[in-house]
């Protein structure tokens, strides 16, 4: 709050503000505006309005009190209700209010909001600098190390120097529009001085460590659940169905790229974020112009040591290419620009105990042994919870109920047990359960496998699970089908497979708890909107062991439909890239189980889309040609070798067929050499490689 802070008085200047423009006095004795003036008073209310909310926001240097600010902004908003002609999109007064929502509508970005690959330590932030150089020829180069915030992705759309749109990031293809959300937030400018007729920026909407701990202790005053952490906090915040919900949340938003057509508008990352301050945003001030690697891991130690002292959560650096030329030529891989790579800092660690292990089913059937642990605060966050993995994890790790146990917390990853730091003095052996703990079912365990799996397709727990994945963000996306609603779908017998999802009916949503007439419509309608999704989602919904969302987008790429894919043999599945025998195998178990075909069926006969579209590749000197690599290369990883390969136009698969071009072979090459001999096809080392891409 404002009043938690110093502030530079101004004494009876903000009276003359408000004042200096009023009209001759009536006969009252009162003041009387013309319209004209009027309407001048009301610009320079805004302006002031304006000026202070950037000084407050955005340079934390406040010069009036919380009281002569809600002045400022009450004459405004009295001055609008009298005069509603005079009432535009970029007022200040548009930050809070505003009327619920039925829900939020799919906008498809202006281009893909990519995430970034990792690098998690030293060595691998070198591997990265290398490659660059490497696809550079050696060029010249320069890094801009920023920050990584840890909150929500956010591309704001600018028309006529107006904000006009605000969209989440979504799947990273398409998002959810939060417009009216997004005006609650102060640092977002609602009007830019600015000659570009239509831009965009691309930012990180975050709440900052107080306004999370105030969060969570007016919650808990309520006796509401806390919240886990400041970026599931501004998630919820954004997405609210109320407004008021948002601005209640004291959000921040700070931008990182500056886009006209969803494409960089300046030359450089360090010139596009001066643009973006001078503009009125608020970029964060601790970053680096880099001219080496060496400059930007001194930049990541120095951060490393010193994230406590920052007033919101970062979990690492972003470093990127600075020249937007040489990104361009770096080009992207399917999921993450070449030109930009995120330095993870190490995970937290903290001691505690062990008080139970429960076993939970997953949606393949698997059985995930979970540690309950006494509560401990790891990085600010309340951890109670920690995952075991598997029977052979507990083992290797010697850990029995009751001992005292190190804890690892990373990013969003679920905390987990890295190792036992003392025996407990009433220490009890854990043992797998011999049957299924939640529908008294078989339990197996298949050769070469880690995981105990209940073999019960109709278990309720697997049910549960298939149908929450299927409906969950990034999958099928029906917004509103939360636990609570699964639950009680799967246990009334309303949902026995995740195909009954699209028989339901108002009047069957309508007769459960929590649902009344109008939230039951609106799930219905997510219900049908969500037939429309892409065949990647539909595939990454049908719960294939080892399938997730990266492999079904490839498998959808390669093969077109779900009919090719589910008709294609091993061989013919692995000449998909990062498809291997593993994968191919359960795809094949998967579609050859005539319950999962059935379920196949009833999906395309509730119209789910089947097909998707192949986009030809072109360009590149190695476009058309197709490469497996296999044994250990002398100077490159095989990633490096693959990426390489990619950038020319080539294609990496995963099993040697006729259809291979080239096999790329190092040392200690097994079955993939030998298969490539006998079918003649030609085998290149490392330097024969490097000689077809120069």
């Amino acid at each position: 709050m404002r009043t938690a802070r110093r502030y530079v008085a101004i004494g009876s200047a903000l009276s003359v503000t408000l004042n200096i423009i009023d009209g001759a006095s009536g006969p009252d004795g009162r003041n009387v505006k013309t319209p004209d003036r009027v309407k001048a008073h009301v610009e320079r209310l805004r302006e002031e309005i304006r000026r202070h909310e950037h000084l407050y926001y955005v340079l934390d240097q406040p010069e009036i009190t919380d009281a002569e600010f809600d002045a400022l902004m009450k004459e405004l908003k009295e001055l609008e209700a009298e005069h509603p002609e005079l009432a535009t999109p970029d007022s200040p007064t548009r930050r809070v209010g505003g009327k619920p929502r039925e829900g939020f509508v799919k906008v498809k970005h202006s281009s893909p909001m990519l995430s970034l690959d990792n690098a998690l330590n030293e060595g691998e932030l070198r591997d990265f600098d290398r490659r660059v150089a490497d696809l550079l020829a050696n060029e010249p180069y320069r890094y801009v190390a920023e920050l990584k915030l840890d909150g929500l992705s956010l591309a704001v759309h600018y028309r006529d120097g107006v904000l006009e749109q605000a969209i989440t990031r979504g799947d990273g293809e398409v998002g959810e529009e939060v417009t009216e959300n997004a005006r609650t937030i102060h640092s977002l400018p609602l009007r830019v001085e600015d000659r570009l007729p239509g831009f965009e920026v691309r930012g990180e909407a975050l709440m900052n460590k107080r306004a999370f701990a105030r969060l969570n202790e007016e919650r808990e005053a309520q006796e509401l659940s806390r919240f886990a952490n400041p970026r599931n906090a501004a998630a919820g915040a954004l997405r609210a169905l109320e407004p008021w919900v948002t601005a209640s949340r004291k959000l921040d938003y700070q931008p990182y790229f500056l886009l006209v057509d969803g494409r960089m508008h300046l030359d450089s990352q360090w010139e596009s974020l001066d643009a973006l301050q001078k503009m009125g945003f608020h970029v964060n001030r601790n970053r680096k112009l880099c001219g080496g690697i060496e400059d930007v891991l001194e930049f990541c130690q120095q951060w490393e040591s010193r994230r406590d002292t920052l007033a919101y959560e970062i979990d690492g650096v972003v470093v990127k290419v600075d020249s937007v030329a040489q990104q361009a030529r770096l080009g992207w891989t399917a999921k993450a620009p070449r030109w930009a790579i995120a330095f993870k800092f190490p995970a937290r660690q903290e001691e505690t105990d062990v008080e139970n292990i429960e076993v939970q089913v997953g949606r393949t059937g698997a059985l995930t042994p979970v540690a309950h642990l006494s509560p401990v605060s790891i990085g600010g966050v309340t951890v109670t919870r920690a995952t075991l993995h598997n029977e052979d994890e507990i083992k290797r790790l010697g850990l029995h109920i009751g001992d005292r146990v190190l804890v690892e917390r990373s990013g969003d990853v679920i905390p987990k047990v890295v190792r036992v730091v003392k025996e407990g003095q009433h220490r009890r052996e854990f043992h797998m359960p011999s049957r299924c703990p939640v529908c008294g079912g078989d339990v197996v365990r298949e050769p070469g496998e880690v995981a105990w799996r209940c073999i019960n397709t109709n278990c309720p727990a697997r049910l549960k699970e298939s149908v929450r994945h299927f409906a969950s963000r990034g999958v099928m996306d029906i917004d509103g089908m939360g636990d609570v609603l699964v639950d009680q779908l799967v246990d009334r017998g309303l949902v026995k497979n995740v195909a009954d999802v699209y028989e339901l009916r108002v009047e069957d949503l309508e007769g459960l708890e929590r649902m009344g007439e109008k939230s039951a419509k609106k799930v219905w309608t997510n219900i049908q909107s969500s037939r429309q999704r892409p065949l990647p989602r539909v595939l990454n919904g049908l719960g294939i062991p080892f399938v997730g969302e990266r492999t079904a987008q490839i498998l959808a790429e390669t093969f077109g439909s779900l009919d090719e894919i589910a008709g294609a043999d091993a061989e013919r599945l692995q000449e998909a890239e990062e498809v291997g025998p593993k994968v191919a195998d359960s795809i094949l178990h998967f579609f050859h189980e005539r319950h999962n075909r059935e379920l196949v069926e009833r999906l395309r006969a509730a119209g789910l889309v089947f097909r998707h579209d192949i986009k030809p590749k072109t360009g590149g000197k190695l476009a058309g040609l197709t490469f497996v690599l296999t044994g250990t290369l002398p100077a490159m990883t095989r990633e490096e070798a693959a990426e390489k390969i990619e950038a020319a136009g080539g294609k990496v698969t995963g099993s040697v067929s006729k259809k291979t071009n080239y096999v790329v072979a190092g040392a200690e090459a097994g079955s993939k050499l030998a298969k490539a001999e006998k079918l003649g096809i030609p085998v290149l080392d490392e330097a024969g490689l490097l000689d077809m891409l120069k």
